[in-house]
């Protein structure tokens, strides 16, 4: 089964940044789709940024121009990069990926970290 491994979280002052790693840890499997969401506590989970193995990238209008994603394909790696934090990111980060390659029909089946908390203060 596929494991994702998510690292970088933590409690940061506004404006400060973080870094977020999250690696398919022992997988085989690579992904068309490899990206973060996150749930603020009484808020649905949203989706935070996005990048395709061909290296297109959509992000939430709400972190435009503060977050950067980027991935390592040979590490099977995708990372966030959130500068200019503010508090109102607070939340719960969680990786997703979805789209085996070179199985068809698995951009159905996503697949999710555990999640790891980012804390802004004020």
């Amino acid at each position: 089964q596929v494991q994702l491994v998510e690292s970088g979280g933590g409690l940061v002052q506004a404006g400060g940044s973080l870094r977020l790693s999250c690696a398919a840890s022992g997988s085989i499997f690579r992904f068309r789709v490899m990206g973060w969401y996150r749930q603020a506590p009484g808020k649905q989970r949203e989706l935070v940024a996005q990048m395709t193995s061909a290296g297109t990238t959509n992000y939430a209008d709400s972190v435009k121009g503060r977050f950067t994603i980027s991935r390592d394909n040979a590490k099977n790696t995708v990372y966030l990069q959130m500068n200019s934090l503010k508090p109102e990111d607070t939340a719960v980060y969680f990786c997703n990926v979805f789209g085996i390659i070179g199985v068809l029909d698995t951009d159905r089946n996503m697949y999710w970290g555990q999640g790891t908390q980012v804390t802004v203060s004020s």
